[in-house]
């Protein structure tokens, strides 16, 4: 069995999945994986699926605005219903709209660019990002998936999850660095991150590019979200986490925990 085969057997044994919106969310990934438009038989040999079936599951995804056909060569690409759908997350995201000044205000104090995220599956959706306070060429990162076990951002949430994480969980964990932690050092790293109130990651993710993070909580004490920040090496842990960061992450995540309803439950005694 090939490997787009298998792909699409497991797809059909997730529990509740719909087969004919499984397979319209494998086209949307698809068209937005590829750097260029793709035709009707591109995307049945891709997906494995026939191309009847992928003729006709694009005519709906087009009626609704979420492809579009290029008129010279008949292939599809994404289409701006769907822009106008992740807009709308953004824009309407309370998380994102009561965070705002407060991750201004934290970047300012920090001197470090500044990002809030929330949980998204094994990912961390960037909803809001300040830049770094200073002249340097920066990139904007809303919107931006980000691997939840190997950032502070993910990191901080994951500790704080209803359910136990990587319970009878068999699939190993993907390993982006040779400093990125495996199952078992991840679920000690919660309990301490549970303790402290904050999550750091050096390394993890991306070479000398470090950050830290802390939950953010709402009325009912959960984890809705976390904020930190990133930046080099040399500024974020010389040694260890540099004086005060900590602390102003930690008070930034209380900041906002309020204003969403909550007390701070979350958080810990950052050290300063």
């Amino acid at each position: 069995m090939s490997e787009l085969d298998e792909e699409t057997a497991k797809a059909g044994r997730r529990r509740g999945t719909i087969q004919s919106v499984d397979r319209a969310a494998r086209i949307l990934k698809a068209l937005a994986g590829g750097p260029r438009r793709l035709g009707v038989s591109q995307l049945a040999d891709q997906l494995g699926l026939p191309r009847p079936t992928v003729h006709g599951l694009l005519q709906t995804l087009q009626a609704h605005g979420f492809v579009e056909q290029d008129r010279d060569s008949d292939k599809y690409q994404l289409g701006p219903g769907l822009l106008h759908l992740g807009s709308s997350y953004l824009d309407l995201n309370e998380l994102r709209a009561r965070s705002i000044v407060h991750a201004e205000r934290l970047a300012q104090r920090t001197g470090e660019a500044v990002r809030v995220g929330v949980l998204h599956g094994a990912h961390v959706v960037v909803v809001h990002h300040v830049f770094r306070p200073d002249a340097a060429f920066q990139v904007l990162e809303v919107g931006a998936q980000l691997p939840a076990h190997a950032t502070a951002l993910g990191k901080a949430m994951l500790a704080h999850l209803p359910e136990p994480l990587l319970e009878d969980d068999d699939d190993p964990l993907p390993r982006l660095t040779n400093k990125t932690l495996n199952a078992r050092g991840l679920l000690k790293e919660l309990d301490e991150i549970r303790s402290t109130g904050f999550a750091r990651e050096k390394d993890e993710a991306v070479l000398a590019e470090p950050s830290l993070a802390a939950p953010i909580a709402d009325h009912s004490g959960h984890a809705v979200g976390a904020i930190g920040i990133v930046g080099e090496t040399r500024q974020i842990f010389p040694r260890g986490p540099a004086k005060g960061l900590s602390e102003a992450v930690a008070d930034a995540a209380r900041s906002v925990s309020r204003e969403l309803g909550g007390r701070g439950g979350l958080l810990g005694s950052a050290p300063t």
